[in-house]
C-alpha cells in the first residue's frame, strides 16, 4: 500500500507543478487584454508603453515583453516630418495601426484618435473609433481631454471599444497652450486636472495617460484613481511609463524633451551602416559574384 500512495503522492505533485507552469507561461505568452492592465495596477506592477508605427518595431518590442502598443498620432512629427500631430488623419492612423496589428503582438495594441476625429459630434467619435478597432485592428483607442470629453469617452466605451484617456499636457491642444508647456503648476490648474482624471475614469476610461505634469500631482491623481495612470513627462508615481521609440533610440531631432532617456543612439548604427553601402559600391566592394545569380 505504501507504494500505491507513494506513487499516487508522485502523481499529484506532477500535475500540480505542470499546472502552475502553464498558468506561468499562460500569462507571459497569452494576448494582454484591458483587464491585465487593471490587476497590474491593483497588484503594484508597473506597465510598460512603447510607440509603435510599424511592423518591424512591434515584432522587436513585442519579443521584449512591452505591455501596451501606443500607435500614436506622434507618428505625424517622429515618422512624417510634421511640426505637430495636427495634420494626421484617420486614414494614417488605421495603416499605421493596421501594420502594427500584423505583427499579431501580444501586447495590448492602442491607437491614437488623431485630431479632428472626435471633437466634432458623437456620431463621428464612434464611426472614426469603430475604424480604428474594424479597419486598423486596435483593440482600445486613445483620445485627449478631460472634462469636456467625457461624454464622448462614454458614448464610445457604449460600443464596447476600450478607451485610454489623455489629460494634462495634449498635443492636440498645443495652439491653446501656447506651446508644449507642463500643465497643473498652478493651484486652479490643478484642481482642473484632478478634477478631469475623475471624470474620465466615471465615464468608464480603462486607463489614463498624465502628460506633462509636475511629480506631485501625478501621484495624488494615481492615487485617487482606480484606473491605471501612465505617466509621460509625470514623474515615478504613475503605474506605469510610455515613451515614443524614436525618442529612446535618437532618431528624432525635433526635439529633446527633458523626461526622454535615451537608450541607445540608433542614429549613429544607420550612419555607419549607410556610408559603409556607399563606400563599398563606390569602390566596387558590392555587389560580389556571392550576392549574384548565375
Amino acid at each position: 500500500m505504501n507504494y500505491v500512495y507513494s506513487f499516487l503522492y508522485v502523481i499529484v505533485r506532477l500535475r500540480n507543478s505542470v499546472a502552475h507552469f502553464c498558468y506561468y507561461g499562460d500569462r507571459v505568452n497569452r494576448k494582454k487584454t484591458i483587464l491585465d492592465i487593471q490587476k497590474m495596477k491593483a497588484a503594484g506592477e508597473a506597465i510598460t508603453v512603447l510607440t509603435s508605427y510599424d511592423y518591424p518595431f512591434t515584432r522587436i518590442m513585442d519579443d521584449c515583453g512591452i505591455d501596451v502598443i501606443l500607435v500614436g498620432d506622434s507618428v505625424g512629427v517622429v515618422f512624417g516630418g510634421f511640426d505637430t500631430t495636427l495634420p494626421v488623419t484617420v486614414e494614417e492612423m488605421v495603416y499605421h495601426t493596421r501594420a502594427v496589428a500584423r505583427a499579431r503582438p501580444k501586447a495590448l495594441v492602442v491607437a491614437d484618435m488623431p485630431f479632428l476625429s472626435y471633437q466634432t459630434d458623437l456620431r463621428d467619435a464612434r464611426i472614426n473609433a469603430g475604424r480604428l478597432v474594424k479597419e486598423g485592428g486596435a483593440e482600445a483607442v486613445k483620445l485627449e481631454g478631460g472634462l469636456h470629453v467625457a461624454e464622448t469617452i462614454r458614448a464610445i466605451a457604449d460600443m464596447d471599444i476600450p478607451v485610454m484617456a489623455h489629460i494634462g499636457l495634449t498635443p492636440q491642444s498645443i495652439h491653446r497652450m501656447g506651446g508644449y508647456k507642463v500643465q497643473g503648476k498652478k493651484e486652479e490648474q490643478a484642481l482642473r486636472l484632478v478634477d478631469d482624471a475623475r471624470a474620465v475614469e466615471e465615464a468608464g476610461a480603462f486607463a489614463v495617460v498624465l502628460e506633462g505634469i509636475p511629480l506631485k500631482l501625478a501621484r495624488q491623481i494615481t492615487g485617487e484613481l482606480s484606473i491605471p495612470t501612465i505617466g509621460i513627462g509625470a514623474g515615478p508615481y504613475c503605474d506605469g511609463q510610455v515613451l515614443v521609440i524614436h525618442d529612446i533610440l535618437g532618431l528624432c531631432e525635433k526635439y529633446s524633451p527633458k523626461f526622454v532617456k535615451r537608450y541607445a543612439d540608433a542614429k549613429a548604427l544607420v550612419a555607419g551602416a549607410v556610408s559603409s553601402y556607399i563606400d563599398d559600391v563606390r569602390k566596387g566592394a558590392f555587389p560580389e559574384e556571392g550576392h549574384s545569380f548565375s
